[in-house]
């Protein structure tokens, strides 16, 4: 017997000094929203089943202090929480800075014959440029956020 798998939701997480910030360059960088989690969150302040001291004023609404998410504009949401369904970047604060080169990293692909203008858009966003790559395979800019962690420009 075969049984059929539904792929699972996923969500990239990425540890941040300041994820407020941070989710504000992606969502600038990738052209992504902010989640707009304030419905839910004045709902859970209103029950008393969370305090306000896990919260912050971000974008003219209530927001987690800690933790902020993207979505993608077009990929469903949950109307009651906010939550993206679809493609997102979630961004916790961790109290450790970044040491050393990412693992995994996010790779931007700018529409064809418009590299240098992004990667000049980016950089206007808080992004650095680390190098430039030429190789037989493609060429690329590799570019750190402003919190240091690398993704590359296609």
């Amino acid at each position: 017997m075969t049984q059929s798998h539904t792929p699972l939701h996923w969500k990239l997480v990425i540890d941040a000094a300041d994820p407020h910030a941070q989710a504000d360059f992606w969502a600038a960088t990738l052209r992504y929203e902010v989640e707009d989690n304030s419905a839910l969150i004045e709902r859970l302040l209103g029950f008393g089943a969370v305090s306000p001291e896990i919260t912050v004023e971000s974008h003219g609404r209530k927001a987690w202090r800690d933790l902020v998410a993207v979505r993608h504009p077009e990929d469903p949401y949950d109307k009651e929480s906010g939550t993206g369904l679809g493609r997102r970047l979630l961004f916790q604060r961790v109290p450790e800075p970044k040491t050393v080169k990412n693992r995994l990293h996010i790779d931007v692909h700018a529409e064809p014959g418009q590299r240098e203008a992004e990667v000049a858009r980016l950089a206007d966003l808080g992004a650095t440029v680390l190098r430039e790559v030429k190789e037989p395979g493609g060429e690329w800019v590799i570019m750190t956020d402003p919190e240091g962690n690398e993704f590359c420009v296609h």
